[in-house]
């Protein structure tokens, strides 16, 4: 089983979030739960972070955080809006055709928190979509 790995990107400031099908389930059951840590793939250079802490606050919506002196990414919120976290994170974990998914706050955006850090969450089977003439 590939362990989660996670690099910020220092320009963009987005993370990227690599996983085999099975970490990102227990990614998105940690989630749904509203608790939970799971550490990250090691690996030299300072944009690679340790690990994911997942909590509960009363919202509204999910905020997606970063603890740069401990260099983990923090995600809390409300049950509804984690839930919503929850199943995207299932959906890539589910995806067998390759893709990825940008999780990116904007104003209005239905569950994430402003403030939040942006995320690209990659399918296990590769960051593009595999099939001939896909689109999404």
């Amino acid at each position: 089983m590939r362990p989660v790995r996670l690099v910020r990107d220092p320009v963009y400031g987005e993370v990227d979030v690599a996983a085999s099908a099975d970490e990102l389930n227990r990614l998105a059951d940690a989630v749904a739960a509203g608790e939970g840590l799971l550490s990250s793939a090691s690996s030299q250079g300072s944009c690679t972070l340790a690990g994911i802490e997942i909590g509960r606050t009363p919202g509204p919506g999910v905020l997606i955080g970063l603890d740069a002196g401990r260099r983990v990414l923090v995600i809390s919120g409300d049950d509804d809006a984690r839930a919503v976290l929850a199943g995207n994170l299932r959906g890539m974990a589910a995806e067998r055709d390759g893709g990825h998914l940008h999780i990116d706050y904007h104003p209005g955006h239905f569950y994430l928190a402003e403030g939040s850090v942006p995320l690209v969450v990659r399918s296990p089977h590769g960051g593009m979509p595999t099939r001939r003439g896909a689109a999404r």
